[in-house]
């Protein structure tokens, strides 16, 4: 239960042209931090600690060259994180910050924002058909939810999270705590596990539609029709979560890792 240790995406599994496109996106030498990132071993991912602290964030390590991440076609770049993240859960849950990454490129070398702008408009598509998402591929339904809240949890306006995300990730999470979405251990996964990562976040943006998710949740819970042993444990974690102010007590870590583990 919750989320695994974060694991380095690769972008091997690109072809060769599109693996130059994120290359040369991701690549801005202003980018410092945990925007900025570093190749090794064939592998490339997202620093998660400060330029300071990380050798391998270098300039005689990373080889960075004056790239302007303006000159390659950034909305090309947008459908193709969008794509992978359909695919790869494991891409989706950590493809925001690749994408915080390329967004604070541009702005900073173009002073433009047509990746956020193309990445905002793929989302809306993918969103207005997550039905026929759903139908067609129950584990692109879930990629689609991992990779929005992922994205919600990482983009900023005036350091707040973005406006216009908030209802389609609560209508994403509606949906997954549907009676039909409650009997998959998948959905019901997913559905803790993006509570876990941006439920505070969201309850202060809109705390109606948080206590309307949480009636839900609890009715899946006490009619447990068609819900396995492990979703019936995993709703109750996140009931327990929420009502302790979206904190895990000790008692609770003990009590509910053990039965996972179990």
């Amino acid at each position: 239960m919750g989320e695994p240790s974060r694991e380095e995406y690769k972008i091997q599994s690109f072809d060769a042209e599109t693996q130059q496109l994120l290359k040369t996106a991701l690549k801005a030498p202003s980018l410092e931090c945990t925007a900025a990132c570093f190749e090794t071993g064939g592998e490339y991912s997202v620093c998660q600690r400060s330029y300071s602290n990380c050798p391998r964030l270098m300039p005689s390590r990373c080889n960075m060259q004056d790239r302007n991440p303006g000159a390659v076609d950034l909305e090309k770049v947008a459908n193709v994180i969008v794509d992978h993240s359909l695919q790869d859960c494991v891409f989706s849950k950590e493809a925001g910050r690749m994408c915080y990454a390329i967004i604070q490129a541009e702005s900073k070398q173009a002073g433009q924002s047509v990746f956020r702008r193309g990445l905002l408009n793929r989302l809306q598509q993918e969103y207005q058909a997550r039905e026929q998402l759903r139908a067609r591929s129950l584990q692109g339904w879930v990629c689609y939810v991992t990779f929005i809240c992922n994205i919600f949890d990482y983009l900023r306006v005036n350091n707040m999270p973005m406006m216009a995300l908030v209802n389609p990730v609560y209508d994403c999470l509606f949906r997954l705590a549907q009676p039909d979405s409650l009997s998959k251990e998948e959905e019901v996964d997913c559905l803790v596990l993006q509570l876990h990562r941006v439920g505070e976040q969201l309850e202060k943006m809109n705390g109606q539609r948080m206590d309307e998710l949480f009636v839900l949740i609890r009715d899946g819970f006490l009619l447990p029709t068609g819900l396995s042993s492990l979703a019936q444990l995993l709703l109750l974690e996140i009931i327990e979560f929420r009502a302790a102010g979206w904190k895990t007590t000790p008692a609770a870590h003990k009590y509910y890792y053990s039965e996972v583990s179990d």
